[in-house]
């Protein structure tokens, strides 16, 4: 409510500085922007997997998550605009359920890493294919970020600055950076540099088990949270041999983010115009993710729940154990990245207009992928416009990449985590649009540019599915 109150007051601010400029508008140089604007976006993501990081590589991932953001244009003057964009993504993850898996109607009692002893081992148990209903089953993102733009008298320059900030439970984010752009021949040709940073910081919440292993030691199993509490090894039989002793919690929680990107853009006829973009990409520090488990092959298998669902325990009929993890993901500490493209717009008539893009990424850790877009943007009237679009992804797996329970307890890193693994993707989408050029429907003073709503179906080869919709309204200050 703070960041609202205070975003509404920016808002109001900033747009009286607006109006009081308005009056000495130089009528020989056109503005950058005429009015504010005021974007209104919503969007709903839904999946479903069976491939949870969470549980090392198998269980349910399914997710939902709704993002409200808004997004507010000013114009300053004739050459500056400031831009404020403030969003909520508010999610619900059956797999940062299972962080905390055990005792499904009531899974963390407090928190994923807190203490609690009322439990017993008639009623502790959980299952990969279960959604705990745990304090970690659901977060919320909140993030905010400024930009500001000046153009040169004669519009071919451009320089901007931008800075952001991102929470939520376990993390949070501060970025900034800047850019220029440089237009010739007209403005048909641009050139522009970006450069961006983000320092960002963990607050690492890791499995239970593993949680209170680093808490007590080697006692751990007759103490806190496993007082009481009956380990079973892979024949269903009582043991206390569980002792996950190649963990260790990390000490550089900080995770930086520096990038720099090139562009070139060219009209190249009344009908083509194409782009070309190279970036550098350097993050460092702690990049794996704390509470991602993982199973050694060569180490014995502990339980805790019911011993009937042993046999069974990689598939959905296992409704009720759990396997005790050997150990979290280990990734290199940095990690560099450079992806290419272009993209090629080509009018073709009044109704018909083909937008292309391509991308090829290459990464340190052994990834390498392709994607490949394709939209066909159809106008129906004056005021509406249908797009369908088509998206092909392919990527190679990370060398530090295995299944479930393949890895082994000598290798330095690893991960089950299948969005580093090897797959590739299909996106079909179908967007409408709505425009009214004369912003003839209002709301107090606000004139309705535009309304734009897409669905997207998305499908990966290991077997995720999502489905996404997107909502979003313009509207013009008059």
């Amino acid at each position: 409510m703070r960041s609202i109150l205070f975003l509404i007051l920016i808002f109001l601010s900033l747009f009286s500085v607006a109006q009081n400029s308005k009056d000495s508008i130089n009528t020989y140089k056109k503005r950058v922007l005429e009015t504010p604007e005021i974007d209104l976006l919503m969007s709903y993501y839904q999946q479903d997997g069976d491939h949870s990081a969470v549980s090392g590589g198998i269980g349910d991932e399914s997710l939902d998550d709704i993002t409200p953001t808004i997004v507010i244009t000013l114009p300053l003057n004739d050459d500056d605009v400031l831009t404020i964009d403030a969003g909520l993504s508010a999610y619900t993850s059956a797999s940062s359920g299972n962080i905390n898996p055990f005792n499904n109607s009531g899974a963390s009692r407090g928190g994923d890493n807190d203490d609690d002893n009322d439990h017993s081992s008639s009623t502790t148990k959980g299952s990969p294919w279960v959604a705990s209903s745990g304090a970690s089953r659901s977060d919320v993102l909140a993030s905010l970020a400024v930009d500001y733009s000046h153009s040169s008298d004669d519009r071919n320059f451009i320089w901007g600055a931008h800075a952001a900030y991102s929470q939520e439970f376990d993390y949070h984010s501060i970025g900034f950076g800047g850019s220029i752009a440089k237009l010739f021949n007209e403005k048909n040709t641009e050139i522009s540099l970006k450069t961006q940073v983000y320092l960002d910081q963990w607050k690492p919440i890791y499995p239970t088990e593993l949680h209170e292993y680093s808490l007590y030691g080697d006692s751990f199993l007759n103490s806190g949270y496993f007082s009481g509490i009956t380990v079973l090894d892979e024949n269903g039989n009582a043991s206390t041999q569980y002792q996950p002793d190649l963990f260790s919690t990390f000490t550089d929680k900080k995770r930086n983010s520096y990038s720099v990107s090139v562009s070139f853009s060219q009209i190249l006829s009344k009908r083509l115009q194409a782009s070309v973009f190279f970036d550098l990409i350097y993050q460092k520090g702690l990049l794996s993710t704390p509470y991602h488990r993982i199973y050694f092959a060569d180490k014995p298998n502990y339980y805790i729940g019911d011993a009937t669902d042993i046999p069974v325990y990689t598939s959905r009929q296992n409704k009720g154990v759990y396997r005790l993890a050997d150990d979290i993901e280990r990734l290199p500490g940095s990690r560099f990245k450079t992806p290419f493209g272009m993209r090629a717009n080509y009018y073709i008539n009044e109704t018909l207009k083909l937008r292309t893009y391509y991308r090829y990424y290459t990464d340190d850790w052994g990834i390498n992928s392709h994607t490949v877009n394709i939209e066909l943007p159809v106008k129906l009237s004056h005021s509406f416009s249908l797009t369908p679009a088509y998206r092909y992804y392919q990527q190679t797996a990370t060398r530090y990449f295995a299944p479930f329970e393949t890895h082994l307890s000598s290798e330095q890193y690893y991960t089950s985590d299948y969005d580093l693994a090897d797959f590739h993707s299909n996106q079909w989408s179908v967007g409408l649009r709505y425009t009214d050029i004369f912003t003839q429907r209002k709301i107090y003073k606000f004139g309705l540019k535009n309304i734009n709503l897409r669905f997207s179906h998305y499908s990966r080869s290991d077997g995720l599915k999502a489905n996404i919709v997107s909502l979003g309204i313009k509207f013009v200050f008059e």
